[in-house]
């Protein structure tokens, strides 16, 4: 794995280097200088799970084979437009909810001098995926399909941010819109789509596949970000910021989380007032109040039995599949995130 990264890693920086000369554009020191700062914060700084996920997920597609080197080179270049994609997203993302970290550090946007500027620095990384790709995949036969993979994933994502965010709506603090329904149509949008079906919706292509005949896979995929999402939900308020990376304000933020809808499920009308009163306030007696109900009613422990249904379900419709390559290619998904800690 450590290899593998290396390596990774390497093709980011060749990518770097293809988007820091694109002809299209004549830069400047300073414009180049912004540039390169820009992408090492926000593209090369996650967990890159998605991005190495391509890889891997073409490897076993490809029956363990050795991949040559083209081979491989492409697989990473097609993980980081995920990454990329997932940068673009979360910039935005943390300037629409006034967030405050990301990854263990600033967001983006609270760095000196960045300010609003992050907002066009989000629509530059958007537009670097197709520079991505048209450079190293246009003669490929699956460059169309590529193309409009990307273009259906990312108009997707931005549904589920418009369904989040026009739900959570800073004038109109209305718990009773909340269920588990808008719950799933938010995450399958907003998170699914990109974390979990683009990965491997990419390797199928590079393999030869048409994505048309492989819609069970497709569903299979949704189900596990939803149950990612729901993991999230639960880290975002139990787990250590530390170890989480970032400072959770799912309560703060009114968020459509799988915790508050479970809470209106299970509350008595008193604790259900409780609720309504301390939901979505930034004060932090407000946050303890919610979250001490959260432990009173023992969510913790609706959680855990939901991640084991959830695990049980997935492997079920992972060993249904007639290709055993694609079984080890969602069994290998299924790992990465069954009971994570961030």
């Amino acid at each position: 794995m450590a290899d593998l990264k290396s390596t990774f890693l390497d093709v980011y920086s060749t990518l770097k280097s293809d988007l820091l000369q694109d002809p299209s554009f004549e830069f400047t020191h300073e414009s180049r200088q912004w540039l390169e700062r820009m992408l090492d914060y926000n593209v090369r700084g996650g967990k890159l799970n998605r991005g190495l996920s391509v890889v891997d997920s073409y490897k076993l597609l490809k029956q363990g084979k050795e991949l040559t080197d083209k081979e491989t080179f492409l697989a990473c270049a097609l993980g980081w437009c995920i990454e990329w994609l997932q940068a673009y997203f979360l910039v935005l993302d943390d300037i629409m909810d006034n967030s405050v970290t990301r990854r263990g550090q600033p967001c983006w946007f609270r760095q000196p001098k960045v300010g609003m500027i992050a907002i066009n620095d989000g629509i530059l990384l958007r537009n670097h995926i197709h520079r991505i790709l048209k450079k190293h995949f246009k003669g490929m036969p699956y460059y169309v399909d590529l193309v409009d993979l990307f273009n259906e994933v990312e108009f997707q994502t931005a549904c589920g941010q418009m369904i989040d965010l026009i739900t959570t709506f800073d004038g109109e603090k209305d718990l009773s819109k909340y269920s588990l329904q808008i719950h799933r149509r938010i995450v399958q949008y907003k998170t699914a789509y990109y974390s979990f079906y683009l990965p491997v919706a990419c390797a199928l292509l590079m393999a030869g596949e048409n994505l048309e005949s492989h819609t069970g896979v497709k569903d299979v995929l949704i189900d596990m970000g939803i149950y990612f999402q729901v993991q999230d939900d639960y880290l975002d308020c139990f787990a250590d910021p530390e170890t989480l990376g970032k400072i959770g304000t799912d309560i703060e933020d009114f968020k459509c989380s799988w915790l508050v809808v479970k809470a209106l499920e299970r509350c008595s009308e008193e604790q259900t007032k409780i609720l309504y009163e301390n939901y979505g306030k930034s004060e932090p007696s407000n946050v303890a109040k919610v979250k001490a109900l959260y432990k009173e009613i023992d969510l913790e422990a609706v959680f855990m039995e939901y991640e084991r249904e959830s695990y049980e379900k997935l492997t079920k419709l992972i060993e249904a599949h007639q290709s055993k390559e694609i079984q080890a290619v969602l069994k290998s998904f299924l790992a990465k995130i069954y009971k994570r800690q961030k």
